[in-house]
């Protein structure tokens, strides 16, 4: 019997079927300040479910943002992942941000989000001072960041001054205080001959190993160290009040660039790091604060909402290059 032509179709339609190559796998590029070690196991969740890969280009943030205001209109990326406000600030000032979704950036409070919608926050860290507890108790800790200019502290802390929270906070430090205070302030510092270290991680092991007394560093630094070394460990956090400098609660944040062809997929990876479960993960692989409401912060440090942080628009942290001039023409950095 012949096959009836509604059959035919069918078969055909099969057949065609069978001869098309299969659809490419979504991919997006992301330019990541964030370390590899810290996000490469958040990438891999996302792309176990949501099978869009993620092809990423691991970097200092600064840098990366440069390279971006360098390629402009040509860059291959779709997502911009920052470890600070200022290098968000100064990518979304170049004009490389795509504004968000409103329902998206109401996820997180308003102080850790861009005013103009080009960014949002992801997860937040505290400037703190830790100290070497066999030697010094609380009283003995100084209840200002201004304080640390004075001669009893000379020789006595540790700083990264090529870091880039540092740099964030004597950016916060400016547009608090103004240049010539910031100016002040860190020519009092070098003058007090601090020790100077790459980065927080070794300031934080400097100061167990007694080379110095206190450190400027980021308050997650202490509790990886805690979590890999014992209870024992002899360094504590110091948090100033929150009207100081030295209080400062920056972001790690995100941004979607406007020369993505993947739009759909990198809101969907925004949406993914402001997940529930990607939140658990910053608390507790991280040790930084979630920023999205119901996610426990993590273990050993003050709950977010007790930190009484200075009122700095972190929009307004993209001001690198004034900072990184002060920087030197104080002499702090070469």
């Amino acid at each position: 019997m012949p096959l009836r032509p509604p059959t035919v179709l069918v078969l055909v339609a099969v057949l065609l079927a069978g001869c098309l190559p299969a659809a490419a796998p979504v991919s997006l590029t992301v330019y990541s300040g964030r370390s590899q070690e810290l996000v490469g196991p958040l990438f891999e969740r996302f792309t176990n479910e949501t099978g869009i890969r993620i092809e990423a280009r691991y970097g200092d943030s600064a840098e990366l943002a440069a390279l971006l205001v360098e390629e402009g209109a040509n860059s291959p990326a779709d997502v911009y992942f920052s470890q600070d406000a200022g290098s968000l600030g100064a990518v979304a000032a170049a004009g490389l941000l795509e504004p968000l979704p409103p329902e998206l950036l109401q996820r997180v409070p308003a102080p850790f989000r861009s005013d103009e919608g080009e960014w949002v926050g992801v997860s937040g860290r505290a400037r703190v001072l830790v100290y070497d507890s066999r030697e010094l108790s609380t009283g003995d800790l100084p209840q200002s960041v201004d304080e640390l200019i004075e001669p009893a502290w000379r020789g006595r802390i540790g700083w990264a001054p090529t870091n880039g929270s540092f740099q964030a906070f004597v950016t916060a430090y400016r547009l608090m205080r103004g240049d010539d205070a910031a100016r002040a302030w860190l020519t009092g510092m070098a003058g007090n001959q601090p020790r100077r270290y790459e980065g927080n991680s070794a300031i934080v092991q400097a100061v167990a190993d007694g080379e110095v007394d206190v450190g400027l560093v980021n308050h997650y630094y202490l509790l990886r160290a805690i979590a890999e070394q014992g209870s024992d460990f002899p360094v504590r956090n110091h948090f100033f009040e929150g009207s100081d400098p030295g209080a400062l609660i920056n972001v790690a944040g995100a941004g979607l660039l406007a020369t993505s062809r993947n739009r759909d997929a990198a809101e969907r990876l925004l949406e993914f790091l402001l997940s529930a479960d990607a939140q658990t993960y910053f608390a507790e692989q991280t040790s930084e604060y979630p920023l999205v409401a119901g996610v426990e912060g993590p273990a050993g440090v003050p709950p977010l909402a007790a930190l009484a942080a200075p009122q700095v628009d972190l929009s307004n942290l993209a001001d690198l290059g004034g900072t990184l001039r002060l920087l030197n023409d104080t002499g702090v950095l070469p």
